[in-house]
């Protein structure tokens, strides 16, 4: 089945952070999306990411007339960053005659509004976007563009869906955000915030995965299961875990805070905190005991990923 939007557009590269984002205090929310309160980026009353986003829209809608109605629907004529999420991605996954726009639009905004963590978030992604990415100069332009970033807000709002016991409609948009993007994560599984998926496709994470925050992941990586085995039968990863192109992550293994998996590694066992993992499988290279890292120093947030003399 075709989706409402026949391309997509490729995303981006890393670069440096300097700061790291995760879940921020409570933002009240009202039900529906259109009319629901940011979940401040800030804490405060205002909502700096939403704020700036806005900015950059209305700057490109100046310089590229072309672009003043696709700006002005999808951001500038839209009240909050969820309401905006619900009409970019339901303009991408609907499919004529079968799933309207408006039906799915309302669905997303309610789980959006429903769940405030999604809201901020997303708002923590749009940072690690920009920050960590050297394609990306702008969030809005991630908003817009970046099929990694949209597929993420996909299942912050399908996992809401799946906590409320919402399977089915958990599943749909699962579907069609894999079938759009390219991009297939279950709606059980937990992401945590600050969250950048580098190019994207191709990436598969299971029902079971948990991944922690101010994490990168690279096109084609999967974490998955073993066999048949059913239950607890998927990865975790920790805080500031850069894993690597094509890389494998299988079976219920733990992947430490700080992490670093090679590209194209197949990793079956437990990896320490700090190390990095290369090869099939995947083992421990360096000859050092790894130092204590400040957070903004992880390799999910600095994307270095050269090898490291560092080994626990």
């Amino acid at each position: 089945m075709a989706a409402c939007v026949d391309k997509w557009q490729p995303t981006h590269a890393g670069r440096l952070s300097g700061a790291i984002y995760r879940f921020l205090p409570d933002g009240a929310t009202d039900r529906a999306a259109d009319t629901a309160a940011p979940a401040s980026a800030s804490g405060g009353g205002g909502d700096d990411v939403w704020d700036e986003l806005r900015a950059e829209a209305q700057a490109d809608a100046d310089a590229e007339p072309l672009l003043r109605k696709f700006y002005g629907d999808l951001v500038l004529s839209r009240p909050s960053l969820e309401s905006a999420l619900a009409a970019h991605l339901s303009a991408m996954l609907c499919v004529p005659g079968v799933l309207p726009q408006d039906a799915l639009r309302d669905l997303l905004g309610a789980a959006l509004a429903a769940h405030p963590d999604a809201g901020r978030a997303a708002r923590a992604d749009l940072r690690a976007a920009r920050d960590r990415d050297a394609a990306c100069d702008r969030m809005v332009h991630c908003f817009l563009y970046y099929k990694g970033f949209l597929a993420l807000q996909a299942h912050r709002a399908a996992h809401g869906l799946w906590s409320e016991g919402r399977s089915a409609a958990a599943l749909l948009l699962q579907s069609r955000a894999s079938e759009v993007f390219g991009v297939d994560i279950h709606p059980g599984a937990r992401i945590g915030s600050g969250i950048l998926f580098d190019h994207a496709t191709g990436i598969v994470i299971g029902q079971t995965a948990v991944v922690g925050n101010d994490v990168s992941i690279l096109h084609g990586v999967t974490l998955g299961g073993t066999g048949k085995e059913s239950g607890d039968r998927h990865p975790k990863v920790g805080d500031g875990v850069l894993i690597g192109a094509g890389a494998s992550v299988l079976g219920n293994v733990r992947i430490g805070a700080g992490a670093k998996i090679g590209a194209g590694a197949v990793v079956l066992r437990d990896v320490p905190e700090g190390t990095t993992a290369v090869g099939n499988p995947a083992k421990a290279v360096g000859k050092k005991a790894a130092p204590q890292r400040r957070p903004e120093e992880q390799p999910g947030v600095t994307m270095e990923q050269g090898w490291s003399d560092y080994v626990i």
